[in-house]
């Protein structure tokens, strides 16, 4: 007997003993990927004659070139066979528009984000890490987003899109938007389908550079319905038909404000410094590099929200000086990634004015190669494509690269419960990593490699952003490289820099002048755009102002092949297929980067802080900072 087959036999007994709701019953029932008759036969089965109908899938956000942040990329229906999330699916009726009672507006004071990185845009479409994009979501918003559970939760969006509602294609063709009519912008414009039309065409104006393109890739057309509905036209069936416009990279942008902005103008908006968003705080100062302050919008559409007055996001500083602000000093509420190793992070807990949590998914550090010569300029650029490096260009020094990095050692020692050795390039969600891969320290197999090559030694530098982790991993890899020949040179570059988009800095992480970096990329729940950074297509470079998101400069037909694939195939068991011989191919044949540690994503939250909800696919906190208060 099949495995689903097992499954379902033990849900129908489960359900013929009265053991499940209708809520379990939907959710399970998804899990499993059986169609919407059985699960409406189930449903049956407990009482009442409520029907199946869709259900969200994986949303993924990556902030490209950046620091983890996972926002989802869903699936469809359980009516189109297409791939179900692991967790929980609800019918489009029951996706949540809020996850809080209502309460009153403001009075709950100021909030005081903690980030060791700075943030140094606005314009969500232009980021290139992470803290651009939390900074972006305090004040912008999607259609929807998705909770720890995978359930949607409706932003812009009043209705989910559903098969039964009739505004979703079974076959992943086309999806139709609802959306809430009672939205105004922070300047007291009206929003409606006019702004999300406009999005669309602002991200696909390959004049641009939006950073945001590659989930938007598979969309044909976005067409306006009336004022407050749209339709999005997939190019051929799509499993992650909810892809664009959810999660952080789906925020809506201001047409009348962004409109005379385009093109070789789109980096001069002013309001790429001062957005006029949607959402429950607007912002009142940005100081890039520095910190972001948001006041309250008092007319924002969800009763009730916001709670709190106003919040500030301050940024720079390291990891460790973010903990101890939170948990020992009081001088800030909550702090972002804390990186920082549990020798040193336990005994600030301790103090009890603040608990440090950990959501799964937080993202993998990896090790990255450049395939390209960053010493050798060509057209006003190093780490051109055309010019292989010189070391490794050679798929023998890559696996022995992975040979000398001692992933045990840097996840005991350096992150405790904030992270595991890895051999996945992510580790959520699980049923698309490859189990078959494995991770071996070995300096003489490494050795053993390099002497294959007849390698005489090569000088490398290898950079990162300014962490102490970082650096003490940088050292323990250094050691191993130099006791079989490399000479390594560490860099440690301020991450304002390192995960900035400014095409004039040799030190951002997308041009990649260097030999190796290392830093950390979270994947979503269906992950057809998150692997869009090994592409051919997708190589960062002076004509793209590099914000592609492939920086490796790694390019292999075969790769570009499956991914075309993937963004297509329905089938859930041959997507599974898909993305683990892409995972194999990137990781073990090619070995394109290096994972060395499936992060948790370790925050630490002030103990006033209440409201907390917390989703490893959604940007936390921000998505969910209209439903926080301050006790005492």
């Amino acid at each position: 007997m099949s495995q689903p087959e097992h499954g379902f036999d033990a849900l129908r007994e489960e359900v013929l003993a009265g053991k499940l709701d209708r809520r379990q019953v939907l959710k399970r029932g998804a899990m499993l990927g059986l169609s919407a008759p059985v699960i409406a036969g189930l449903l049956a089965a407990c009482g009442g004659s409520e029907k199946a109908t869709s259900t969200p899938a994986a949303a993924a956000t990556t902030a490209p070139g950046g620091e983890a942040t996972k926002p989802a990329e869903s699936s469809p229906t359980a009516a189109s066979g297409a791939t179900e999330p692991a967790g929980a699916s609800p019918t489009a009726a029951e996706a949540k528009p809020t996850e809080a009672p209502v309460g009153e507006r403001g009075g709950g004071g100021n909030l005081r984000l903690l980030y060791w990185q700075a943030p140094v845009i606005l314009n969500v479409h232009l980021a290139n890490g992470t803290k651009d994009y939390h900074a972006c979501r305090i004040c912008m918003e999607p259609l929807a987003d998705f909770d720890s559970e995978l359930e949607p939760v409706l932003f812009l969006a009043s209705e989910y899109p559903s098969v039964a509602n009739k505004t979703l294609d079974p076959d992943g063709k086309w999806c139709i938007w609802k959306l809430r009519e009672d939205v105004k912008w922070h300047d007291g414009e009206a929003f409606d389908a006019d702004d999300v039309v406009f999005t669309f065409q602002y991200i696909t104006n390959g004049e641009n550079a939006a950073t945001t393109i590659g989930r938007y890739k598979t969309v044909d057309t976005v067409e306006k319905v009336d004022n407050y509905t749209i339709k999005v036209n997939f190019k051929e069936s799509t499993p992650a038909w909810y892809d664009p416009f959810t999660t952080t990279e789906g925020c809506i942008l201001p047409e009348h404000i962004y409109k005379d902005f385009q093109g070789s103008e789109s980096r001069n908006a002013p309001a790429n410094l001062k957005i006029t968003g949607t959402g429950p705080f607007k912002v009142r100062e940005f100081r890039p590099g520095d910190v972001c302050l948001y006041d309250i919008f008092e007319d924002y559409w969800d009763p009730g929200k916001p709670h709190l007055d106003s919040v500030e996001m301050k940024g720079g500083g390291d990891s460790v000086g973010a903990a101890r602000a939170v948990l020992q000093s009081g001088e800030a509420d909550w702090a972002w990634n804390l990186q920082v190793e549990p020798s040193v992070l336990n005994p600030m807990e301790a103090a009890g004015i603040g608990t440090v949590s950990a959501l799964p998914g937080g993202g993998t550090e990896r090790l990255m190669m450049n395939f390209s010569d960053p010493r050798t300029e060509v057209d006003g650029q190093f780490s051109h494509f055309g010019t292989p490096h010189p070391a490794w260009s050679d798929v023998r020094a890559r696996k022995a690269l992975a040979y000398l990095c001692d992933r045990a050692t840097i996840a005991e020692q350096l992150y405790g419960k904030g992270g595991l050795a890895a051999t996945n390039q992510y580790d959520e969600p699980a049923k698309f990593t490859n189990k078959e891969l494995t991770a071996e320290f070995n300096i003489d197999k490494a050795k053993a490699l390099l002497g294959e090559m007849g390698f005489t030694g090569a000088e490398i530098l290898y950079q990162t952003s300014i962490n102490s982790v970082r650096q003490k991993t940088q050292e323990i890899i250094k050691q191993a490289m130099e006791s079989v020949g490399f000479k390594v040179q560490l860099k440690s570059v301020d991450a304002a820099v390192y995960f900035s988009t400014d095409a004039g800095n040799p030190d951002t992480a997308g041009k990649f002048y260097a030999d190796l970096e290392m830093h950390t990329n979270g994947s979503g729940i269906y992950p057809a755009q998150w692997f869009e950074r090994y592409r051919g297509d997708r190589i960062s470079q002076k004509e793209n102002g590099w914000t592609g998101s492939n920086a490796f400069r790694y390019s292999n037909p075969e790769f570009d092949k499956m991914h075309d694939q993937c963004r297509i195939e329905m089938d859930p068991d041959k997507q599974v297929t898909l993305f683990q011989a892409m995972m194999k191919l990137v990781t073990e044949t090619d070995v394109v980067e290096v994972p060395l540690v499936n992060r948790t994503g370790l925050s630490a939250k002030g103990n006033k802080i209440e409201g907390y909800i917390g989703s490893p696919w959604a940007a936390t906190p921000p998505w969910e900072l209209k439903h926080w208060t301050l006790k005492g």
